[in-house]
């Protein structure tokens, strides 16, 4: 049916299709290999958060933490014993040193006051009498020594007649607060019994027992910041009140004290934390801390760079909330692994995360349909 012509020119046709369809083939077949390749690639990728070294203020200090103690205190004890009549003073209440805080039975130092004072007046007349007659040489040198000698011995029971009368009245030895009080109206008061526990919270003062590398380092009026557990979120300032110089061949510690200033919302007996900054750094290199290795090795990082993880070994310095001075192995801007570091190694291609994306998305999900952008 067809001519000669017509059949090779079928006959070409053909052979150019079939042609075509095996080229396309080849190029279908090209894409799936590049394609699988770059997935392989991507699964190759660690992902990982980067941070960039930065420059900031870092201050160097010392932590530790203690229990807050009142710089006076006193235990107030009966100093003779007795019947308590009267108590003036109330737990937490405010007394001034020198005030009455229990008036004890008194009648019977009084009467011994009186007896003491009686014998003296009689013993005075009696010495009296005994120089006008010395001077007649009716009385014997010794006679009126002997007399001098009985009236000094009741003047000083006097004295201590009128001591234990004074004992009867119990005074607060030092000012401050009362904390507690064992005793109560018609008490029967033993000698040297302890009756009143008396706080000074007008300065407040914690002692650590620091490290003797840090002796060198910390003195006398430096900046304390202390952070009270029973008090969340706010923070005191005081001051390092004293060092010790002797270093506790024990312990290998040093004692130092910080004094704060009291009547406030800090109490004695509060357990707090101290930071004591000895040293500060205007323009540091940092990076977080948490960009730190963790394999008990010198210190050091993974820098990203053209998608490879290099470990870079550091030099660092001081440690200040969660940022640390890095004095040699990085500069300004390298980007740091923070999160993915554990799945690295040297050389590891790494594909560095946005952190802000989540955050961007969920924003962008929060917008209603109407404000959305067109």
């Amino acid at each position: 049916m067809f001519s000669g012509v017509a059949k090779a020119l079928l006959a070409g046709v053909l052979v150019a299709g079939t042609a075509a369809l095996g080229g396309c083939g080849d190029h279908g077949e090209g894409v799936a290999q590049a394609r699988a390749a770059e997935a392989a690639k991507g699964t190759d990728a660690v992902p990982v958060e980067v941070a960039k070294a930065t420059r900031r203020a870092v201050a160097a200090s010392y932590t530790g933490t203690g229990a807050l103690e009142a710089r006076a205190e006193a235990q107030v004890v009966a100093k003779t014993s007795g019947i308590a009549m009267e108590v003036f003073a109330e737990e937490g209440q405010q007394v001034k040193a020198g005030q009455v805080l229990v008036r004890l039975d008194s009648d019977r130092a009084r009467l011994q006051v009186a007896q003491a004072a009686a014998q003296v007046r009689k013993l005075e007349a009696n010495y009296k009498r005994a120089v006008q007659l010395e001077a007649q040489q009716m009385v014997s040198a010794n006679d009126l020594d002997q007399l001098k000698y009985d009236l000094a011995n009741a003047r000083a029971a006097w004295d201590m007649a009128r001591l234990e009368l004074s004992y009867t009245s119990v005074a607060a030895p030092i000012s401050g607060v009362v904390a507690s009080r064992d005793i109560k109206p018609g008490n029967f008061v033993q000698i040297n019994s302890p009756i009143f526990r008396i706080v000074d919270g007008s300065r407040l003062e914690v002692t650590l027992n620091v490290p003797e590398r840090e002796l060198a380092k910390l003195q006398a009026g430096q900046s304390v910041t202390l952070a009270a557990d029973a008090l969340p979120g706010r923070t005191f300032e005081g001051t390092v009140d004293r060092v010790s110089p002797v270093v506790d061949t024990g312990t290998g510690t040093f004692r130092v004290v910080a004094a704060f200033p009291g009547q406030g919302d800090l109490h004695a007996g509060m357990f707090c934390r101290l930071s004591i900054n000895y040293d500060q750094r205007a323009d540091a290199l940092v990076i977080p801390r948490a960009a730190l290795l963790e394999d008990g090795g010198e210190p050091a990082v993974y820098v990203a760079r053209d998608g490879k993880a290099a470990r870079t070994v550091l030099k660092l310095g001081y440690d200040d909330s969660g940022w640390v001075e890095v004095r040699e192995g990085l500069k300004e801007g390298d980007a740091v692994v923070v999160a993915g570091k554990a799945a690295l190694r040297e050389g590891s291609t790494v594909q560095v995360l946005d952190r802000d994306a989540p955050a961007q998305a969920d924003a962008k999900a929060k917008v209603p349909a109407a404000q959305a952008p067109r």
